[in-house]
Order: C-alpha cells, then sequence, then structure tokens
C-alpha cells in the first residue's frame, strides 16, 4: 500500500468520532496528514485522538456558526471532509417542520458555516480539496421513506457543484461523495429505532445491493484519502457514487 499520500496536508473532518468519519480520519493521518477530528460526542472523540498521533480533536457543534468559526480559523486547513449528517426516516406527511429543519441545519447548513470559513484561508494559502458527504439518496436516486434525507442531500450536491465552478481558478477543489448503505454504528442506530427485527431490517439494506452487502467504512474512507490527494487534482465539482451498484 503507498504511503504518504498526504503527507504535509493539514485536514478538518466533522462527525470523526464514529462510522465513515472516523475511518477517514485514521486514514488520513496514516497517509502523512495532520488531522483535527470534531464531532459533539465527546468519549469516542477523545479515544480516536489516542490512536494516532497526528490526530488532534476539538468538541465541535458544526450546526453552530460562531463556533465553527473559531475553531477553522486556528489552522490553515487544505483538506475539509463535512461529514456531520442525520437521517430522518419518513415520506413528507410524516416529516414534520421540525424535522425538515433539522435535516437542512445538519446536512446542508453545518456545510455552509464550514465552507465559508475555511474557503478564505484556503485561498489565501494556494487551495486545496473540499470533500462534503452526500448520499445516493439525493438527486441520484429517490428513496422510500427518506424524503428530507434525499431533499437536503440533493442541496449538497449543488451546494458542491457551486463552490467548486466559483473556485477552482483559486486552486479548490470541491467534490461531494455519495455512499449507498453503510454498515456504521448511525445504521444500527436507526436500525433498532424502527422496531421490529434488525435481522428482517437489515435484510431489506442488503437485498437492495446489487453486489449483495453493504458498504464498510474504510471503503468509504478510501476514496476520501483519493479526494483529498494530489491524485484528484483533475476532479472538481463530481458527485462520486460509492453504493455497491444501487444507483444503476
Amino acid at each position: 500500500m503507498q504511503i504518504g499520500r498526504l503527507v504535509g496536508k493539514v485536514a478538518f473532518i466533522s462527525a470523526a468520532a464514529n462510522g465513515i468519519g472516523r475511518e477517514t480520519a485514521l486514514a488520513f493521518a496514516r497517509e502523512g496528514a495532520e488531522v483535527l477530528a470534531t464531532d459533539i460526542d465527546a468519549g469516542p472523540l477523545a479515544a480516536l485522538g489516542r490512536e494516532n498521533r497526528r490526530i488532534s480533536t476539538q468538541v465541535l457543534d458544526v450546526t453552530e456558526p460562531n463556533a465553527v468559526a473559531e475553531v477553522v480559523a486556528r489552522r490553515n486547513f487544505n483538506v475539509v471532509f463535512n461529514c456531520a449528517g442525520w437521517v430522518h426516516h419518513g415520506t413528507i406527511e410524516e416529516c414534520s417542520i421540525d424535522a425538515w429543519k433539522r435535516s437542512f441545519a445538519i446536512n446542508v447548513d453545518s456545510m455552509y458555516y464550514v465552507c465559508r470559513a475555511a474557503i478564505p484561508r484556503m485561498r489565501a494559502t494556494g487551495g486545496g480539496s473540499i470533500i462534503n458527504m452526500s448520499s445516493v439518496a439525493s438527486s441520484v436516486k429517490g428513496a422510500p421513506n427518506r424524503f428530507a434525507y434525499g431533499a437536503s442531500k440533493a442541496d449538497v450536491v449543488g451546494l458542491t457543484k457551486a463552490i467548486a465552478a466559483d473556485y477552482a481558478n483559486h486552486g479548490i477543489r470541491c467534490n461531494a461523495v455519495c455512499p449507498g448503505t453503510v454498515d456504521t454504528p448511525s445504521l444500527k442506530t436507526r436500525m433498532a429505532s424502527l422496531g421490529g427485527s434488525t435481522d428482517v431490517i437489515m435484510k431489506s439494506f442488503v437485498d437492495r445491493q446489487p453486489l449483495g452487502r453493504l458498504g464498510k467504512p474504510e471503503e468509504i474512507a478510501a476514496l476520501l484519502v483519493y479526494l483529498a490527494s494530489d491524485e484528484s487534482a483533475f476532479t472538481t465539482g463530481s458527485a462520486c457514487i460509492i453504493d455497491g451498484g444501487w444507483a444503476n
């Protein structure tokens, strides 16, 4: 395995305490990046910080714009990974105004706050790579009972393409990652909240994947390493699908 693909880079990651964010923080650090891992979940975040000396941690609620601006202003980040997200289960009739607002506050507004804080310093220091977590359940594909989630993740694709268009001539690349269903602690929590047999629910997720299994967080992290590295220097404005064939 090639090592050192991110040497010299400083990365900001939100929602880094668990799942895809955690695996990405570890992958970035193994490739030589200095990583600031943030999350609202202080316990697992602190444990992550003890796993690799290149990872520092900061408890941060990325829905709070002033807190985001203060944290992002401390370093010159040339890689940003916006991973924070929330999944509402239900149709439009089952989506309350509060659930709608929360979906956009976590899934879209947080990315606006982080990108708006990071881009001026990126521009001043010669550019960088912004990676936003979207989903196949977005503008890519409609998914049953994912009304607010799909709408907000479609917004992420639009936000990503707009930033890519505006800042390409400043050396700033912006791409979105669109996973299918990934086996994470968040998924297991959502499955438990649905009630019924978790085996049946898990089978329903697996059955819709042409490859016959769920994605692994480390597989998504591998794509993120590529998008953070100079190997992807000609890639911007893309919605990169990694979904086991679900969108086909």
